[in-house]
Order: structure tokens, then C-alpha cells, then sequence
């Protein structure tokens, strides 16, 4: 769910990342309804938000990266950029991060004039 606006997101698994979670909640004997990550106070909950950044920040420090420059959000920000820089399809990072205006995908992935006019360049009519 996005945080700010309570709508759901969507999002892709591949196959490998699919058949891993499926592991993992068979190993610790979850259910596809449950979870991926549970919370470690409440049962019924999720993992928190500052849980999860504790976690990134002992992946990057434990492959040796400085964790300064690597966070939730750069993460999560990275992907969207890649997706975009791949493809041109603005619409379709802005579904994946679940922006409602096309204008806060544009701003959140810094998007200036050189790139609008190196993307109109390269379609064809």
C-alpha cells in the first residue's frame, strides 16, 4: 500500500524472486496470505518501516558499501530511474511507484527539458 494515499501498488516478481519468497514462507511456515515479513512485536503485523531500514543499512554496511549512500528510498528511487532510462514509458513508472499525477513522477525521478526532448527525438510518428 502506498503510504501517503492508502492505494494499493503494484509490482512485479520474477520468477526467481517468486520461487525465493515461496521458500521463505515455507520455511517459516507462512502462507501466501500472510506477511513476507512479519513483524517482531505484533503477530499480526508487518515489519516497520524503521525495521526495514535497520536492515538495509546492515546489507549495505555487511557487502562493504558506505551507508550514507544507500537507503530505502535511493533503492527504491534506483529502480524507478533504471525502469525509466530503459524504456522512455514515464506512464508506466508512474503506475509502478503509484504516483496519481504523472508531474510528481516527473519531479521524483528529476526528469528535465534535455530528457523530454532527447525521448520526443527518438519517436517515431
Amino acid at each position: 500500500m502506498q503510504q501517503k494515499t492508502a492505494r494499493p501498488v503494484q509490482f512485479e516478481l520474477l520468477p526467481d524472486a517468486r520461487a525465493s519468497l515461496l521458500a521463505w514462507l515455507e520455511r517459516r511456515g507462512g502462507t501466501v496470505d500472510d506477511y513476507v515479513f512479519p513483524s517482531r512485536v505484533d503477530r499480526n503485523g508487518h515489519l516497520s518501516t524503521r525495521q526495514y531500514a535497520r536492515l538495509v543499512d546492515e546489507w549495505v554496511t555487511g557487502v562493504g558499501l558506505v551507508r550514507s549512500e544507500y537507503g530505502t528510498h535511493s533503492l527504491r528511487r534506483t529502480k524507478a530511474s533504471i525502469i525509466y532510462r530503459a524504456t522512455g514509458n514515464l506512464r508506466a513508472v508512474q503506475i509502478l511507484l503509484g504516483h496519481s499525477k504523472i508531474e510528481n513522477t516527473v519531479r521524483y525521478l528529476g526528469i528535465d527539458v534535455e530528457d523530454a526532448l532527447a525521448l520526443a527525438e527518438n519517436t517515431e510518428n
